[in-house]
């Protein structure tokens, strides 16, 4: 286990991920070296990880990933370092916190001369998140179809041997735990826009509250566009969260003397 560390430390001392348009990681030699990181740390770690190429479908997954994956609020240099690393698979999606306050206090905290900036900007963050959630879902739609198409060619490819099946079914689980993971932050995302704005309302009420509320309610709805596309418990299979425990059912004792 001592290829991530030794793989991180270069990557920390550099800046964050290079952004291109819409936030999404520009093309360049050093997004690309996170992400070749990235894949040999999930690899070490016993995450999935293929070393097939990505399909058009599966690059574009990433890139729209790429919003859900990375905070909502806007961090100190160094902590977005590190959620983009993670964003990355350098290192675990479970060792961030999830920090539903987080968001708030970033509003709350910053300079403002109008309690009116601060609901916009919930807001609007609300209202771009939705906005993306249909592509997105869209886009998995088309991947998690060709994934089947994949699994159900492998019992007639007699040319693949153990290695090939092993990385089909590996790119398979990596798209499936991606579209997982993007639907549990949007969860956390409405959870941390729900939290400020219940917060703002006993801070700074105003009607500026109504269109914030209306705001968080149309993520809300597009956030349903990806429960079908995977069983509930998938975040579970991915270890992105602890998987819940399954009580034993209770043993009855038969009784001694049975009645005839």
């Amino acid at each position: 286990m001592l290829l991530a560390p030794l793989l991180l430390a270069p990557l920390l001392l550099g800046a964050c991920s290079q952004e291109g348009d819409f936030g999404r990681p520009a093309p360049s030699a050093w997004n690309r070296l996170i992400d070749t990181t990235g894949t040999l740390a999930a690899r070490e770690r016993g995450t999935p990880a293929s070393v097939y190429p990505l399909t058009d479908d599966e690059a574009v997954l990433r890139d729209r990933a790429w919003r859900f994956l990375m905070p909502a609020d806007s961090r100190a240099a160094f902590e977005d370092a590190l959620a983009n690393l993670t964003r990355a698979r350098v290192l675990p999606p479970r060792w961030r916190r999830d920090a539903i306050p987080a968001y708030h206090g970033d509003l709350i905290s910053e300079a403002f001369r109008s309690p009116y900036s601060r609901y916009r900007r919930l807001s609007d963050d609300a209202v771009a998140d939705g906005r993306l959630v249909p592509p997105f879902a869209a886009v998995a739609g088309r991947v998690l179809e060709a994934d089947g198409v994949r699994l159900r060619a492998l019992p007639f490819s007699k040319s693949l041997d153990d290695w090939d099946v092993r990385q089909a079914a590996m790119r398979v689980a990596e798209n499936r735990c991606l579209v997982a993971w993007v639907r549990l932050e949007t969860s956390l995302r409405i959870a941390r826009y729900r939290y400020a704005l219940e917060h703002f309302l006993i801070e700074m009420p105003g009607r500026e509250a109504a269109p914030a509320e209306q705001a968080v309610a149309f993520l809300e709805g597009r956030r349903g566009l990806l429960d079908p596309l995977l069983p509930p418990d998938a975040a579970a299979r991915c270890g992105l969260v602890e998987a819940p425990e399954v009580l034993a059912a209770p043993i009855v004792a038969k009784p001694v003397v049975t009645k005839y």
